[in-house]
């Protein structure tokens, strides 16, 4: 590449990379900001409640009573039912029984609860029958009956009725003794409990304790955040300049920088073109020198020729001078540079048009168009002071927030509050511990009732097993054995005194118990129970939601409790969860659309005139001008190429020489000969000092190249470059048509996006205020875990507690009637009876009706 077109090239470059890389007063400009603001975490406070609770080994006996319970009550939950009934309060059904509607609803109850009724029937039956057949019992024995006769009929099974009746009243008394072991474990769980409802009671007050304290600090932490995206949007503002400047300098630059660098080029073409001009006229000349030189030889060497061919000597070979004479006409030149025109006028007009530095020109357009940004800034000043006031009253307001909602006073007063509801409970323990001692003293005595019968039992196996004597009869069985006898006896007798009761405050706890399980806690757990107590109308005849009603006085809102203790059981904030929108709405209050519309209306107001801006100067376009009007079209580039393209002589010197050699030879001897051979040495001298240097030299290989190309270049550049300059020229009008009058568009496309930013911080800010304000500020989770608390003491700990205790004491009450039976049986083998059978060699005889009652049976020879 030359030096001026390098030089220019340079440039070119230089005032591209300044264009790309600069802004307003060739200051670096910023790239757009992320949209996206970080607020950091709501501080919050960490609630210590573990609403959970997980029994233990006692589970497994919790879930076989939840067995029990599903096979005596497998119904599922009467919805329906429990709402219908709610609803009467059962008055109505009390009153109006006969109506068919409550025949059914009545029927309907009796469905669900047969089972509990079967069981409490039963248990009746228990109740009543129980003392009743004592009373019988003790009466026959009495009598002498039902086993009161203390004579024993000998058999030969006895041993194995024995063991049989001991088997099975040890295995009864086992079962008896799992299902008292299962209530002392049940009656224990319940009192060891107590300690850990205290520590739920207080890790729940001290949980409300920090939903009080932290609300304040989490809403000044809201209210503080706002400076974060008020810091965003001043600095977009202090730099509009290089933000919404930048942006229209870009836009616009899609079609400035084409223009301008097509202008910059067509100044490259101008020097490239003066480049071209002065080598074809330098080449030229050079050419031309050397081409007069040889064609001035040659033509000597011709005439030379020609007047030795006119010798006499020719007559003789006429025919070979006749050849050499027609051939004379090759030794010429064939490439003419003499007769080609220079190309002075074209270089001439090309350097009076580089007078006018372009160069200068197009950059000062370059910078002129830079100054885009600086000129936003100027004429937006007041447009960003007018925001930042705004921005300012939109803090006062957002300042004020805690002290709208007045929350110092409530929370203060909920403090002392839950401070007081925990002296009360403290107060309140002391009397729990003596009411549950006495509960666990009524349970361990309604304990021990059963076993002292197992007491007995055992007492009784034991020594009946270890008193019995297999050699003595019935008379005269032991002292121990009987003994054995008589505490099987006495387990009886007491079994008959206190199974009745037992029975009663099983079958009573079973029905309270079991229905509280069933109708409460399991349905508790499903959250059907929310849904009856949701159910539209129930609680209040005119209010379809009780709560919205109570807090409002708008019971068609839609806020239910199993709402609320959804959203509380996911620690929503309790603005939300509450709806509390309907007492203070947030969005209302900071009116994000008025301040959005405010600030949009100032900053779609913005107007930059940019007509201010040249892109190209009257000076810079008559020079492009002037540059197609340079003559290069005029220049004969046909002629210069056709030139260039010849050899340098028409015919091989070389060759010519050894053809006019060879027929020199034939020529007869004389001057004619002498004079041939002559001029063959001539033509080669003329090879070898003039053609050879000419054809092989550095500058005349090079002249002829620079030539061809210098020509070859200006006649490209000649062909189209009127179109060209006007192809410049009419996209430097449109582009600066676009800056002086159609800039509006851009510019008001660019204040968009610019806008959107703006009121994207803002609009951020808000929708992360109020999103916090429902879902962070004030987790209502404490609330869940006061009922998910109160679930657990009244369920996990009471109801369980209880239902196993009835379970494991009433399967040990219900095992206490097949105890009296093998008891009773199985004393007859134990204890020493008043008369025996007697047996001799006398034929066998029935004992059981021909004996009476005697220390000894009568002989057979009495009768």
């Amino acid at each position: 590449m030359t030096p001026a077109r390098s030089a220019a090239w340079t440039v070119s470059l230089l005032l591209l990379c300044r264009g790309l890389g600069s802004g307003a007063g060739g200051e670096p400009r910023s790239s757009p900001r992320s949209a996206t603001l970080d607020f950091g975490y709501v501080p919050s406070g960490v609630y210590e409640t573990l609403a959970h609770h997980e029994p233990g080994p006692i589970g497994i006996l919790f879930h076989m009573v939840h067995a029990f319970l599903y096979v005596v009550q497998p119904n599922p939950f009467p919805q329906d039912l429990v709402i219908r009934v709610a609803k009467d309060k059962f008055g109505a059904i009390q009153t109006e029984y006969q109506k068919p509607e409550n025949i059914v609803l009545t029927l309907q109850a009796i469905y669900y609860e047969i089972g509990f009724v079967v069981c409490a029937l039963l248990g009746v039956l228990f109740f009543v029958l129980m003392p009743l057949v004592g009373l019988l019992f003790c009466l026959c024995r009495c009598c002498d009956n039902c086993g009161g006769e203390m004579h024993q009929r000998q058999r030969k099974n006895a041993d194995c009725q024995r063991g049989l009746l001991a088997t099975l009243l040890f295995s009864t008394s086992l079962v008896i003794t799992a299902g008292i072991l299962c209530a002392y474990a049940a009656n224990q769980h319940l009192s060891s409990q107590l300690k850990s409802m205290r520590r739920l009671v207080n890790s729940n007050l001290r949980d409300l304790h920090t939903f009080a304290n932290d609300t304040p600090a989490q809403i000044d932490y809201l209210v503080s955040q706002y400076f974060t995206a008020k810091k965003y949007v001043t600095a977009d503002l202090d730099n509009i300049g290089v933000l919404l400047g930048g942006r229209i300098y870009d836009e616009l630059g899609k079609e400035v920088r084409p223009a301008l660098d097509g202008v910059l080029n067509m100044a490259g073409a101008m020097h490239d073109t003066k480049e071209a001009l002065e080598n074809v006229s330098m080449t030229l000349e050079v050419l031309q020198d050397g081409n007069v030189k040889l064609q001035v030889n040659l033509s000597l060497v011709r005439s030379s020729l020609n007047e030795s061919l006119d010798d006499p000597a020719c007559e003789a070979v006429a025919h070979i001078c006749g050849r050499i004479r027609s051939s004379l006409a090759q030794l010429d030149i064939s490439a003419n540079y003499s007769r080609l025109p220079d190309v002075a006028d074209q270089l001439n007009n090309v350097n009076n048009v580089l007078k006018t530095d372009l160069d200068a020109i197009v950059q000062r357009g370059f910078l002129s168009f830079n100054n885009t940004p600086s000129l936003v800034a100027e004429q937006t000043t007041s447009v960003a002071r007018g925001i930042k006031d705004m921005l300012d009253d939109i803090g006062s307001n957002i300042t004020i927030l805690p002290k709208l909602f007045s929350m110092h006073s409530p929370l203060t007063n909920f403090t002392i509050s839950i401070s007081h509801a925990h002296s009360k409970i403290e107060d309140l323990y002391p009397e729990i511990d003596r009411y549950d001692f006495y509960r666990w003293v009524g349970c361990i005595t309604l304990c021990c009732m059963v076993v002292m019968v197992l007491a007995f039992n055992y007492l009784g196996l034991l020594c009946g097993i270890l008193g019995f004597d297999r050699h003595a009869t019935p008379t005269t069985r032991g002292c121990i054995s009987n003994t054995g006898g008589n505490l099987l006896m006495a387990g009886v007798g007491f079994s008959f005194l206190f199974s009745w009761v037992l029975m009663a405050v099983v079958t009573t706890t079973f029905l309270a118990g079991g229905n509280v399980e069933k109708l409460v806690c399991e349905p508790f757990h499903t959250k059907e129970l929310f849904k009856v107590l949701d159910t539209p109308y129930l609680i209040m005849p005119a209010w379809k939601n009780f709560i919205p009603g109570y807090l409002y006085n708008e019971p068609d809102m839609d806020l239910t409790i199993e709402s609320l203790y959804t959203d509380c059981e996911e620690n929503r904030g309790i603005y939300s969860a509450l709806h509390l929108d309907r007492v203070f709405n947030i969005t209302a209050f900071l009116n994000s659309r008025v301040y959005a519309k405010h600030v949009s209306q100032k900053i779609d107001g913005i107007r930059v005139d940019l007509r201010g801006i040249v892109l190209l100067e009257t000076e810079g376009r008559k020079n492009l001008v002037d540059f197609t009007e340079a003559g290069i079209g005029d220049i004969n580039y046909a002629a210069y190429l056709e030139e260039v393209s010849k050899r340098v002589t028409r015919v091989d010197l070389l060759s010519f020489a050894s053809d006019l050699e060879a027929q020199s030879k034939q020529v007869p001897s004389g001057s004619l000969q002498t004079s041939l051979k002559n001029h063959v040495n001539s033509i080669r001298q003329i090879h070898a000092q003039l053609a050879v240097p000419m054809e092989q030299s550095v500058k005349y290989v090079r002249a002829r190249s620079t030539l061809n190309q210098s020509i070859r270049y200006l006649q490209a550049t000649a062909a189209d470059l009127p179109s060209k300059v006007s192809d410049v020229l009419n996209t430097v009008d449109v582009a600066q048509f676009l800056i002086s009058h159609n800039a509006s568009f851009v510019v008001s496309q660019e204040t968009a996006k610019f806008r959107d930013t703006i009121l994207g911080y803002i609009k951020q800010y808000l929708e992360w205020l109020v999103n916090a304000l429902a879902t962070e500020v004030a987790g209502c989770k404490p609330f869940s875990n006061i009922v998910d608390s109160l679930e657990i003491v009244g369920c996990s700990f009471l109801m369980d507690s209880m239902n196993t205790f009835w379970f494991g004491l009433g399967g040990a009450t219900l095992f206490l009637l097949p105890s009296i039976i093998f008891a009773v049986k199985l004393a007859k083998f134990y204890r020493r009876m008043d008369t025996e059978d007697v047996y001799d060699d006398i034929p066998a005889y029935d004992t059981m009706t021909r004996f009476p009652r005697a220390s000894a049976p009568p002989r057979h020879g009495n009768w």
